[in-house]
């Protein structure tokens, strides 16, 4: 059985908040903690909470992320002030090209609409980027930061690519996609920060293939209400399990067993991640706090035996603001 054979595959899991009873957060971190759980009223108190500017291109990435993205808005709350917004400008970007896929109703229709971001990138570069919330805080990261053209246009391309509604014909296709998407965005968080390392470069990488694999995991049940499923088909196969099997819920073992090899590949990235801890510089450890909330929906979902459409699985964690608080405070991802 799936769930038996956990102790020997993954090893046991580190939580998000290891070691917390052993020593005492300070007090202060509790309080802000609780600030960033509170619901947000409007715009402008984000972003005055955020230490950003009133602009309302500012508040528009803010409640995009906040909507949209609440994980990666919590982490990007935790990075140095003065590059909050640069990231929020980054990660509002992603949400508008995850977006389209779903916004949709034909193919040609996403393409086009890729094609405006793809002008829109090369707009950006040259000064002149159009009138759109998203585009004009896209600007003033690069001209920042000079981020890599290279790294937003891999993430258009690739989501481009994910138009075609096709699932994954093995693991390695689904960790493209999420080395393409979810590490680029990375890559670049890591220039925002200052950060050249290698051995960053390396963690990004797999946090990001984690971050992809889990968010598969995650949508398959909204996918499956839209008659969906994108899991890789080589471990379906491996398993004997059809598309069907998913799309009507099925609770059966080989179901379990498809799941716990997909969440299994995400946690061997996670700890190849973790292997480069002591190489990566601190400063990158705050664009690598999503690794708290990945590993989170893993705990959950061993908890359920890997039912992917357990209840619980689909609620949001409370807790969650507290648990990165500590982990940023522990210095550690």
């Amino acid at each position: 059985m799936a769930a038996s054979t956990l102790g020997s595959a993954w090893g046991p899991l580190r939580l998000g908040v290891p070691g917390l009873c052993r020593r005492r957060p300070p007090r202060g971190l509790w309080a802000r903690a609780r600030r960033l759980s509170e619901p947000v009223a409007s715009g402008r108190s984000v972003a005055a909470g955020s230490g950003l500017g009133a602009s309302g291109t500012d508040r528009y990435c803010l409640e995009l992320l906040r909507k949209r993205d609440y994980e990666g808005y919590l982490c990007s709350l935790l990075l140095p002030a003065e590059s909050r917004s640069s990231a929020f400008a980054l990660r509002a970007f992603n949400v508008e090209l995850a977006q389209i896929k779903d916004s949709v109703s034909e193919k040609t229709i996403g393409l086009m609409r890729m094609q405006f971001w793809k002008k829109t990138v090369d707009d950006i570069y040259s000064d002149n980027p159009p009138h759109q919330p998203v585009a004009i805080e896209l600007w003033k990261a690069v001209r920042r930061y000079n981020l890599t053209k290279r790294w937003l246009m891999k993430i258009i391309d690739e989501r481009e690519k994910n138009l075609d509604d096709k699932a994954y014909r093995n693991i390695q296709e689904l960790e493209n996609y999420a080395e393409n998407t979810q590490s680029s965005l990375l890559y670049l968080t890591l220039e925002i920060l200052g950060i050249k390392d290698l051995h960053a470069d390396h963690a990004a990488s797999h946090i990001g293939k984690a971050q992809g694999i889990v968010t598969c995991l995650r949508a398959t049940p909204y996918h499956g209400s839209r008659r969906r499923v994108f899991l890789p088909m080589d471990i379906c196969m491996l398993h004997g399990v059809s598309q069907e099997d998913f799309l009507r819920k099925s609770q059966d073992r080989n179901v379990r067993d498809v799941v716990y090899d997909v969440a299994s590949q995400a946690h061997l990235h996670l700890k190849h991640a973790r292997s480069f801890h002591r190489s990566v510089p601190v400063k990158a450890f705050p664009a690598f706090l999503q690794t708290v909330a990945l590993e989170d929906y893993l705990k959950k979902i061993q908890q359920v035996d890997f039912d992917l459409f357990h209840p619980s699985l689909q609620r949001k964690n409370t807790l969650l603001p507290l648990s990165l608080y500590i982990q940023s405070w522990r210095k550690r991802y």
